[in-house]
């Protein structure tokens, strides 16, 4: 008996459209935030874009009203409120949210700069809690307002796994986030929300020019991967997109790595 042939369907391209999403962290249009708000916009989301104050405003919105977001807020984490009122706005105006891409980092000049062994208390805390625990806020924040499930996602980097010279006190914060990715992913599933780490290469962005002899690390990653280039933050678009996707709807709790191969070369 001749085996019966199913007719040939055709896989929908990716779409977002009627999706709501958050993106933290834009600063100017080589962010890898941008190019994670570009591309879900042009699969057909909805975005709210934040800035970090009045003197980014000037960059950043520009680039929110080039994507139509609806809501464009002030938001650094840790300002009291600012956080709370951008979830708040978000509710008032779409009632719900499907996915956050939180995209932020910071510390201090000095701690960057100086040993892991010689950080401040003061500085591991606040590097600590602007790059890490601000993505458990904004879960917190997101979780009541992801009533069909929903995505939260977080920009990590290979140096919270191995060491990266001059990577210094960031390495231990990236390391503390991915394993907060984890958890959280564990806590939520069972709510259809989903938690992911997206870890590029690096890339040559505002807040990576605060670390020292970066130049240096783009040239030896780039010889180093295997496909001999870096990834850039349209590659972390297209990425991101999927990610906060249905067709992801069983990824979560793990670091995805988009880096060229880099972390797989000794």
């Amino acid at each position: 008996m001749d085996a019966i042939v199913k007719p040939y369907q055709q896989v929908p391209i990716l779409n977002l459209a009627g999706k709501k999403g958050l993106v933290v962290g834009i600063a100017n249009d080589q962010s890898i935030a941008y190019g994670c708000a570009k591309h879900c916009r042009a699969y057909g989301a909805e975005l709210a874009v934040t800035y970090l104050n009045d003197k980014s405003e000037k960059w950043v919105r520009p680039l929110a009203e080039g994507l139509d977001a609806p809501i464009i807020m002030p938001c650094d984490v840790r300002e009291e409120g600012e956080l709370e009122a951008v979830f708040a706005e978000i509710e008032k105006t779409w009632g719900r949210l499907d996915f956050v891409i939180h995209s932020i980092a910071f510390a201090n000049r000095d701690d960057l700069h100086g040993r892991v062994t010689d950080c401040s208390r003061d500085g591991f805390m606040l590097a600590m809690d602007v790059s890490c625990h601000s993505f458990v806020r904004m879960a917190r924040l997101a979780e009541p307002l992801m009533t069909d499930g929903g995505c939260l996602m977080t920009i990590s980097f290979y140096g919270g796994r191995k060491v990266v010279e001059n990577y210094n006190v960031m390495g231990p914060v990236k390391a503390a986030l991915e394993s907060t990715t984890k958890y959280m992913a564990h806590e939520l599933g069972p709510k259809g929300i989903r938690v992911v780490a997206l870890s590029p290469g690096p890339l040559k962005t505002r807040a990576a020019s605060g670390i020292a002899h970066f130049d240096e690390l783009m040239e030896a990653a780039a010889a180093k991967a295997p496909t001999h280039q870096l990834a850039d933050i349209e590659d972390c678009g297209s990425f991101a997109a999927y990610l906060v996707s249905d067709a992801a709807r069983s990824v979560t709790g793990t670091t995805l790595f988009i880096d060229g191969g880099y972390h797989i070369v000794g």
